[in-house]
């Protein structure tokens, strides 16, 4: 299986959010994390509101029952958003997160990219960034 079905899978049967509706979903509590590597954030901004997490602890983080969690992953019924550059490995990294038990993780179709071709505002300050 090459890495267009490998997405194709990982995408199965989930809603995937457009930017305006990451937007509405964290409005109501639904936790938004960015992927990207700190040089494409510096390129393309920081998404507000956002906790930054590495790609390669993420399910240490966000799992509620990891001891290594970080304080806001309070339980498995948590929507996570996840938020990559183009919206490709973001779909990966939910399909990750939905497999350790966080069945409602999604990700940003589009990802960055698409939040600022919607005109979304980026953010100004320094990013959340979670070790």
């Amino acid at each position: 299986m090459g890495i267009d079905e490998v997405l194709a899978a990982a995408r199965v049967g989930v809603q995937r959010l457009e930017p305006l509706e990451v937007r509405a979903a964290v409005a109501a509590g639904a936790l938004l994390v960015d992927t990207r590597t700190e040089a494409q954030r510096r390129e393309q901004g920081e998404l507000p509101g956002a906790l930054v997490i590495d790609r390669t602890v993420l399910e240490w983080r966000l799992d509620p029952a990891c001891p290594w969690r970080i304080p806001e992953a309070t339980g498995y019924d948590l929507q996570v958003v996840v938020a990559c550059r183009h919206g490709y490995s973001s779909s990966l990294a939910a399909a990750s997160l939905r497999a350790v038990g966080l069945h409602r993780a999604t990700d940003m179709i589009g990802g960055v990219d698409a939040w600022r071709a919607a005109g979304l505002p980026m953010g100004q300050g320094p990013a959340d960034v979670r070790q």
